[in-house]
């Protein structure tokens, strides 16, 4: 929810087909550049990280799910905790060594150092927020959705120029809330939102007719807490590489390198679709506004 990516690719290439044959093995001195800002070595389980010996993870509360489960990162349920796992391991730290940290939304991409590793929280990959944070490889590939109240006008739009006349509603700081403002209606201001819980009470409300926000989020929504609420459709895909999620570093952050490697492996291996069948199966399809 929360847009391309291209970062340093020979040396991603480099790091990945490095971790594809040995596992992400310590790395000798011609590999270094891969681990970012400082060229700090990627040796597993020795990296530079905020506290020695452990990965400290952040994301907001409360957890959403798909992307998390009963509101517990930490529970190792929901694709984005098990992404978070999955890369820490192919760091070389066990579940043992993560340890989860709130941070805002917002919070995690402005400018300023940082007090976690990374984070994760559908933070979608753009050049702007590249000016303050850095970012993993993408490893979720997202679009954008509409979720009306059944009976609105917005539930039986079929078209972008059918969601025109209609109040629509957004998280702050979100690509969903760009697609509002870039896509539909630039010359009219939507609702804007701190929380998507807030977003989810104005629709409950008939405070919006509509509210954009990620397709996944989108389908657990309307499937749970707002039943009288449908999925009216998807956009498609922005850019050249459409729109991924991204795990968040702090910009000078030394290990940067050595995140996208893990991240660029676990898609290699399939680690990251077998993920998203097992936690997202249910949430990809719906039709494609145009």
């Amino acid at each position: 929810m929360r847009l391309a990516y291209r970062p340093a690719l020979f040396a991603v290439c480099a790091a990945v087909l490095g971790c594809a044959a040995v596992g992400c093995a310590p790395q000798d001195a011609s590999s270094e550049g891969a681990a970012g800002a400082g060229k700090a070595s990627c040796a597993r389980g020795k990296l530079d990280t905020v506290t020695a010996g452990k990965v400290t993870v952040g994301t907001d509360k409360p957890a959403y799910a798909p992307w998390f489960q009963d509101d517990d990162p930490a529970n190792g349920k929901g694709f984005e905790s098990a992404v978070a796992y999955a890369v820490a391991d192919r760091l070389g730290y066990p579940r043992s060594a993560v340890t989860w940290q709130t941070v805002p939304f917002n919070n995690a991409f402005a400018p300023g150092e940082k007090k976690f590793d990374f984070d994760i929280n559908q933070t979608s990959i753009s050049a702007p927020r590249k000016q303050a944070v850095a970012f993993s490889s993408g490893y979720y590939d997202v679009r954008q959705a509409v979720v009306a109240l059944k009976g609105s006008k917005a539930a039986k739009a079929k078209s972008i120029a059918d969601l025109k006349g209609v109040r629509l509603g957004a998280q702050v700081g979100t690509t969903s809330l760009d697609v509002i403002n870039d896509t539909i209606r630039p010359h009219q201001r939507p609702a804007v939102y701190q929380k998507n819980d807030f977003a989810k009470s104005a629709l409950k409300n008939h405070q919006v007719d509509a509210i954009l926000i990620d397709l996944p989020t989108a389908f657990f929504i309307t499937s749970t807490e707002v039943k009288d609420a449908k999925v009216v459709g998807q956009f498609a895909d922005t850019g050249a590489d459409g729109e991924q999620f991204g795990l968040v570093l702090d910009k000078q952050s030394r290990i940067t390198g050595c995140v996208r490697a893990a991240v660029d492996a676990l898609r290699k291996d399939g680690t990251l679709a077998a993920l998203e069948k097992k936690w997202l199966a249910d949430t990809a399809h719906a039709p494609v506004l145009k």
